[in-house]
This record gives structure tokens, C-alpha cells and sequence, in this order.
């Protein structure tokens, strides 16, 4: 029981020892990083990524370090960027990266980031940012950029962030403070449409005042007809009136005259013997009844034609009236017309005068680099040549090099072969090329056309031995040619015997024996012009 104490206390000390190590090797990781495990983590893995939660680092095997996930802003001043148009243009801007929490894109920043301070991470992601940013750039038109920046940043983000995933970073966002260029294109884009806006407004402000100008024309004008209307409604009442009065007045004349005629009638009806006074009074009442209704009807007729004559004046004067609205509306819709037009021809201008500028400075700049890639092409054709050139003379050299060599090993050996005898080589050697040297000599005198030769004798007629002089033309000649063994002996090599020797008489004699008639034919020729 004593010996039993010892040995549960070591035990349970041990364990306790070995929890107090397992807790101490627990790691938590922080929201805002990255735990990475690496070491012996699984098979075909290089590292364990744990975002949140914790993880149990076995000693000796494992080890950890954590990465940072705090955004990293990059300012980016990007100058010179070839545009689509082949325009370079400046692109000022800030671009936010951090790592991503993604399986596999955290696996890449545990691969490629782990143990790099920030300043290391800026230095890589900027080289791709840079790189994406200018082939970006390179696909788009500076109208394409200037007017759809969404269309702009979406082609950034696709290129950028697809190139940041594979060192294990994500774009979080993207700022394009500015963007401008050299030639002022930008600007005179924004220029145009600046004056296509002035222009736009000059021309709705013109149109707003004509239309001002017609309306107020087309009000006075309605104006003018209802007060015309108005006005012959009125002198129709009148006259309407003025006939509902003078039919009054003419039935009460008429009933007068009626009763008048009817007093009259009784008057005569009972005065029977005052004939000659009621003859008188009817005769006179027939007159006045005459007179009276003479006298309206001459007032009535007046009444009208007056009427009419107001009527006229009133039509004249409303006729007036519209055509000098007429000729306002004219005269405004002129003057606006007149000003659309020289906005027009004011926009007409900038825009020429800017494009002229456009294609002057795209002419200078195309001049530019194709004197620039003619002057390269022509220095690497030069380089060109000129490596050829060494090359060429390089071979030869190094040919004739090798070929000298070949022959000095060749001298060599002969001479060792000789046994160190430098004569008997040089025989060897001349033996070598004597078939080729006695092939030339025949080679000569069996090519000699006899029957072309001419000699001239000098008048003894002999060769001076006793022959002619054709035959004394031909041993000259061929004495002329070296023989073998003295063409041997004048190297210091002396022939043997048994290679013959051939005199000057025995070649002759041999050309005479092949070419026999054409030398008698030339000797007779040489004997006739002797004789001439």
C-alpha cells in the first residue's frame, strides 16, 4: 500500500502536467484573423486555415502563426496607360485588398503571404493591380471609360480580383480618383459637351420664346376675333331691333291708316253731300299714308347701310389686326431661327476645329512611332547582318582552322612514316600530285590545233637544224614545257628510272605520227607564203 501512494500521486501528477500542456496548446482565433496551422495537418496538405473557433496545436509536429484579415489600401498613381485609341492616360486611384476568408483562396494566402509584413503584401499586389489596371485600359476606348465608369470598375474588379485570389487576396474596393491624359482629349470631350449643353439650351430658349411669341400672337388673335364676334352679335341685336321697331311702327301706320280709312269711309258714308271734302280728305290721307311709309322705309334703308358700313370697317380693322400678329409671329420665329443657326455654326466650328486638333496630334504621334519602330527595325537588321556576318567569317576560320590542322596532322604522320625523313615525304607528297601535273601537260598538247597554227619564217627556211619551220615552231614549244624528272629535280626530289623519260624530238615526233597531214598541210602553207 505504501509503494501503491507514490506511484498514483506520480501518475496523477503526470496527467495534470499533460492537461495543463493539451490547454496551453489550445490557440482561439480572433474574428478579425486568420489561424494557420501548418506543419503535419493531413495528407497532400500544406497548411490547415481557421477563421473563428480554435484549433489544438500538437507539439513537436505542429506550429501556428495567425494573418491578418484589416484591409490594406494601395494608393495607385498610374501615368501613361495605353488606351484602346493609343492614347495614354493617367489614372490616379486607390485600390483596398485584403485576405479573403475563402477555403480555398485562405489556403493560398497560407501558402504565399505567411510571415510577410504589410508592406511586403502592398509590394506583390501592387504588381498585379498595375499589370491588370493598364491590360484593362488597353481594351477600352477613353469615351468607354469617361462615360460607363460602372462598365469600367466591373472589368477592373473581374481582372484584378481573379489575379489577387491566387496569392490569397480579395478586392474589396475600388476608387478611380481622376482620369486624364497628355493630349487633352479628355478635355475636349468634356468641352463638347459642354457646348452641345449651351448649345441644347440656346436652342430650347428659342424655341420657348417662339412658342411665347405665338401664343401671345394666337391670343391677341382669338382675342381680336371674339371681340369682332362680339361685336356683330351686338349690331345683329341692333338690327334685329331696329326692324322688330320698324315693323311695330308700320302695323301701328297701317292700323292708323286702317282706322283713318275706315273714319274716313264712315265720314263719306255719312256726309254724302260733302263729296268733294271727303274726296279731298281721303286724297290727302292717301298722300300722308304714302309719305309716312316713303319716309320709314328711306330710314330703314339708311339704318342697314350704315350698319354695313360699320360691319366693313369693323372686318377691315380685325384683317389689319391679323396680319400685323402675322408679321410678328414672322419676325420672332426669323430672329429664333437666326440664333439657332449660329449656335449651330458655333457648335459646327468647335467641332471641327476640335477634330482637326485630334487627327493633327494622332498624325504627329503615329509619325513619331513609326519613325521610332522603322530606326529599330533597321538597327536589328544591321544587328542582324552583322551577326551573320561573324558568324559567317567565324565559320570560315574556324573551318580553315580545322582544315590546316587536318593537313599539318596529316604532314605529321607522313613524315613519321617516313621516319622522320622530310625529303622522303616531300616525294611522297609531289608523287601524290605528279598524275595531275603530267595530265595537264598532255592535256595541253593533245588540245593544239596543228592545222590553225601560221608561222612565220624568218627566210632561211629551216628551224635552224635542219628542219622547217613548223616543226621547228613545235620542239620549241614543247621544249618550253618542264619535263617531268626536271620539274621533280627543281624540289630536290630525283625520280627513278623506271618512270621513263621523254625528249622534245619524241613528242614531236609523236604529234607528227598523230597529226601528220595537218603539219605537212601547215608546213606547205609556211613554204607558199615564204615564197610570196
Amino acid at each position: 500500500m505504501e509503494l501503491i501512494s507514490p506511484v498514483i500521486g506520480i501518475v496523477v501528477g503526470f496527467v495534470l502536467v499533460l492537461v495543463i500542456i493539451l490547454i496551453s496548446r489550445y490557440k482561439r482565433c480572433p474574428s478579425n484573423k486568420i489561424l494557420v496551422v501548418y506543419g503535419k495537418v493531413g495528407p497532400e496538405k500544406s497548411a490547415k486555415c481557421i477563421h473563428g473557433g480554435g484549433a489544438l496545436i500538437i507539439p513537436i509536429i505542429q506550429d501556428y502563426q495567425y494573418l491578418t484579415l484589416s484591409p490594406i489600401p494601395i494608393e495607385i498613381d498610374l501615368k501613361g496607360a495605353l488606351s484602346k485609341q493609343n492614347i495614354r492616360i493617367n489614372t490616379p486611384s486607390t485600390f483596398t485588398v485584403g485576405i479573403s476568408i475563402k477555403e480555398g483562396i485562405m489556403l493560398n494566402a497560407a501558402e504565399r503571404l505567411l510571415g510577410l509584413s504589410e508592406d511586403e503584401v502592398k509590394m506583390q499586389a501592387l504588381d498585379i493591380i498595375i499589370g491588370q489596371l493598364r491590360l484593362v485600359i488597353a481594351t477600352l476606348s477613353i469615351e468607354e471609360i469617361n462615360k460607363d465608369r460602372e462598365q469600367f470598375l466591373s472589368l477592373i474588379n473581374k481582372h484584378v480580383a481573379s489575379e489577387l485570389n491566387k496569392i490569397g487576396l480579395e478586392l474589396i474596393n475600388v476608387n478611380i480618383k481622376d482620369i486624364t491624359d497628355e493630349s487633352g482629349y479628355i478635355e475636349a470631350i468634356g468641352k463638347k459637351a459642354a457646348a452641345e449643353a449651351i448649345n441644347q439650351a440656346v436652342v430650347e430658349v428659342a424655341q420657348q420664346e417662339s412658342s411665347g411669341a405665338m401664343g401671345q400672337a394666337k391670343a391677341f388673335r382669338e382675342k381680336d376675333v371674339q371681340v369682332a364676334v362680339e361685336q356683330a352679335q351686338s349690331e345683329e341685336g341692333v338690327k334685329q331691333a331696329e326692324a322688330k321697331k320698324r315693323i311695330a311702327i308700320a302695323n301701328v301706320e297701317t292700323e292708323a291708316a286702317i282706322g283713318e280709312a275706315k273714319a274716313t269711309s264712315e265720314q263719306q258714308v255719312q256726309v254724302a253731300e260733302q263729296d268733294a271734302l271727303s274726296d279731298e280728305g281721303r286724297k290727302a290721307a292717301e298722300a300722308k299714308k304714302r309719305i309716312s311709309i316713303a319716309n320709314l322705309e328711306a330710314e330703314a334703308i339708311a339704318g342697314e347701310n350704315e350698319s354695313r358700313a360699320k360691319e366693313a370697317v369693323s372686318i377691315a380693322a380685325l384683317e389689319e389686326q391679323k396680319a400685323e400678329a402675322k408679321r410678328r409671329s414672322d419676325v420672332a420665329r426669323a430672329e429664333a431661327l437666326k440664333k439657332i443657326l449660329e449656335s449651330e455654326k458655333i457648335a459646327e466650328l468647335a467641332r471641327l476645329e476640335k477634330e482637326e486638333i485630334i487627327r493633327n496630334e494622332i498624325n504627329k504621334r503615329k509619325q513619331v512611332i513609326d519613325a521610332e519602330a522603322k530606326a529599330q527595325e533597321t538597327i536589328n537588321l544591321a544587328r542582324g547582318e552583322a551577326d551573320s556576318t561573324l558568324l559567317k567569317f567565324q565559320a570560315e576560320a574556324k573551318g580553315m582552322e580545322e582544315l590546316l590542322n587536318a593537313k599539318a596532322t596529316g604532314y605529321k604522320e607522313i613524315i613519321e612514316a617516313c621516319g622522320g625523313d622530310s625529303k622522303a615525304a616531300a616525294t611522297l607528297l609531289l608523287l601524290e600530285q605528279m598524275e595531275s601535273l603530267v595530265s595537264r601537260q598532255t592535256e595541253a598538247l593533245a588540245n593544239l590545233q596543228i592545222d590553225k597554227i601560221t608561222v612565220w619564217d624568218s627566210g632561211n627556211g629551216s628551224g635552224g637544224d635542219g628542219t622547217n619551220a613548223t616543226a621547228g615552231f613545235i620542239r620549241n614549244f614543247i621544249s618550253a614545257l618542264p619535263p617531268v624528272h626536271d620539274l621533280a629535280k627543281q624540289v630536290g626530289i630525283d625520280l627513278p628510272d623506271y618512270l621513263g623519260s621523254m625528249t622534245a624530238n619524241d613528242v614531236l615526233a609523236n604529234i607528227q605520227e598523230k597529226h601528220g597531214d595537218a603539219t605537212d598541210a601547215a608546213e606547205d602553207a609556211s613554204s607558199q607564203e615564204d615564197e610570196d
